[in-house]
């Protein structure tokens, strides 16, 4: 069987290409569905998201390319909602919650934008201690469902994306596991489902998806619902990882 996407971004906002195109793509491939996610509005980073009148034109759109090739494929029409995002989202099939950012001292600080922004984020706001800086990032993970009752919960461990060989900090310290355990306690009862997320290897930040496997292992261990997603932001790589 071939699989589907339902993590996939467009020109909306940071994607490179159409909903259109990424349709056709999905049934050349033999995808039975493909699900969009286009990021919400984020008022003090508006660089990467969707605006409210975009996201307007991005629901009309989707809806649209929907009916269109109906014959073909089911298109779904979901939301990417960040934690800080105050747009509603009601009217999408799904929602994917997401921790974009670290709200500190009045600042967003992004946990993703570069490993350059991250370092020196952490030198400025946290003295240094990436420990307390995960221990935040990871507080608002946890809340994530109660904030923006997702269906899916996104790249749990993102905060990670440019320590994969461990150079900024240490996974397997005890702050940072006490930290992402608490988050995924939090979690764990909640109605969502978690991704494996192959978004940043497509991107060549990294060689394996989220999450590390320490907390793969604890999700299956508690029967946690689990999808594979690409996280797509260029149709080449609609089906990485999955």
């Amino acid at each position: 069987m071939i699989p589907s996407n339902y993590h996939t971004h467009t020109r909306y906002c940071d994607g490179r290409d159409t909903p259109e195109e990424l349709i056709l793509e999905a049934i050349r491939l033999g995808c039975p569905e493909i699900g969009f996610s286009g990021h919400s509005y984020t008022p003090f980073d508006p660089s990467y998201c969707m605006s409210p009148e975009v996201c307007d034109l991005y629901y009309s759109e989707v809806r649209r390319l929907g009916k269109k090739y109906k014959d073909k494929i089911k298109v779904l029409c979901g939301i990417e909602q960040d934690y800080f995002s105050p747009a509603p989202t009601d009217r999408y099939d799904y929602v994917i919650g997401a921790v974009h950012y670290i709200e500190k001292n009045g600042v967003y600080l992004p946990v993703d934008k570069s490993s350059e922004r991250q370092i020196a984020d952490v030198k400025q706001y946290y003295g240094g201690d990436f420990y307390a800086y995960c221990a935040d990032y990871y507080r608002l993970v946890g809340r994530i469902y109660e904030k923006t009752k997702c269906d899916i919960v996104a790249h749990f461990d993102l905060v990670t994306k440019f320590n994969e060989t461990g150079d900024l900090f240490d996974t397997g310290d005890p702050r940072y596991v006490k930290a992402a355990d608490e988050a995924l306690a939090a979690l764990l009862p909640c109605p969502v489902t978690f991704e494996i997320n192959s978004g940043a290897i497509a991107r060549g930040y990294r060689k394996t998806p989220y999450p590390e496997p320490r907390i793969l292992d604890t999700l299956r261990q508690n029967g946690a619902k689990i999808i594979k997603t690409s996280d797509c932001h260029d149709k080449r790589f609609l089906l990485l990882g999955l």
